[in-house]
């Protein structure tokens, strides 16, 4: 098995198809945010069954322009993951804001919707979960709490295009949200982000932010940033977005089969799925007992390839201890960083490498 040729954890899907996109957008001269953006935020919008989608050229940017939009600003408080990127926390410093981290689910490492609740203050402007891994947030049950409580909800859904609740795609659950197209995403642009939304003054702030303010060009209504998306960017996303179902789908029958395959290996336990709820696995995370650093060391030895997302959680980043979060404790995500495991899920993976996968784990775990 040693000699055949590694799997990687993650490849991006690239063909003819983005590649003449890109060539077209060049042949045009229009390479800056232009029709093919215009074009992108409607078909995107449409594949998620939201009102308004806006290009910007980062998940991470449209975190923090939806912030801006919505008017947190300093003494602010926003409710959020400790177990994520750190972008989704980030944000909130971004704008003046202070995350409050509340722990996760112990089988969807979501935010634990049940602990939303004691940790709203007078300060608290938003909750912003994220649907990690590719799985969908407690949305319903957060939406609630928020509607209570009289407090904003956030939907970061950079991981999970294509994700459900019900009938309803992530995006497109009844609150604001936004996505990334991050190289290794269900769907890439190269780089790039969006917000989606159902209220057309919100967009169009957005839309005015991310690019100085500006309504028309050369006049400026509000302090704005340079955070469009170019229209080579929109055209390979375009081109992306019509092979998304498709490759969600190859990722569910992949999860599948491994979730067949890892069923009774001993010290792995597979990724779980809320009824109700529909996993669109941008990460295929496993939970190994003992060593997770060996266990990952021993596969790449077998030609498997896998990651770690995420080693620390955010409270216990350097930066945030700086910020006064030193004493924060998160037992569930403190825990889960220590033993989650990403493997390979992607489309591209072929029967014989998820049968590959499938032996280097059995393999690894019963010899350790």
């Amino acid at each position: 098995m040693g000699t055949l040729k590694p799997i990687p954890v993650a490849v991006p899907q690239i063909g003819d198809e983005e590649r003449e996109a890109v060539l077209a957008v060049l042949d045009s001269g229009q390479l800056a945010q232009g029709p093919v953006v215009e074009a992108f935020e409607r078909e995107f919008a449409a594949w998620c069954g939201v009102a308004h989608a806006v290009a910007v050229n980062s998940g991470t940017a449209a975190l923090h322009l939806l912030m801006l939009a919505h008017g947190l600003s300093q003494g602010d408080e926003v409710i959020t993951s400790p177990f994520t990127f750190v972008a989704s926390a980030n944000a909130a410093l971004f704008v003046g804001a202070r995350p409050v981290f509340v722990d996760i689910e112990e089988e969807t490492y979501c935010l634990d919707a049940s602990r939303v609740e004691a940790a709203i203050t007078p300060r608290t402007r938003a909750i912003m979960p994220v649907d990690l891994y590719g799985h969908p947030a407690p949305i319903d049950a957060l939406r609630d709490i928020a509607s209570r409580r009289g407090v904003l909800l956030i939907e970061d859904a950079c991981q999970a295009h294509g994700a459900m609740v019900g009938a309803r795609k992530a995006g497109a659950l009844g609150v604001d949200a936004t996505f990334s197209f991050y190289p290794t995403k269900n769907m890439t642009t190269a780089e790039g982000g969006m917000v989606t939304t159902a209220d057309a003054r919100l967009a169009e702030t957005v839309a005015m932010l991310r690019q100085h303010g500006a309504t028309e060009r050369y006049h400026h209504n509000m302090l704005g940033y340079n955070f469009r998306m170019t229209d080579i960017a929109a055209a390979i996303g375009r081109a992306q977005l019509r092979k998304l179902d498709g490759w969600n789908e190859a990722r569910r029958r992949n999860a599948s089969l491994l979730d067949e395959g890892l069923a009774s290996v001993p010290g792995v336990r597979t990724p779980k799925e809320r009824p109700g709820h529909r996993h669109a696995y941008h990460q295929y995370t496993v939970l190994v007992e003992g060593d997770r650093d060996r266990f990952q060391s021993r596969l790449r030895e077998l030609g498997v390839g896998s990651a770690v997302h995420y080693a620390v959680p955010v409270h216990r980043q350097p930066l945030y201890a700086t910020l006064g979060y030193g004493e924060v404790s998160m037992p569930v995500a403190e825990r889960v960083a220590e033993h989650v495991l990403s493997l390979p899920v992607h489309p591209a993976l072929s029967e014989s490498d998820l049968d590959r996968i499938v032996e280097a784990v059995r393999q690894v775990a019963t010899s350790t």
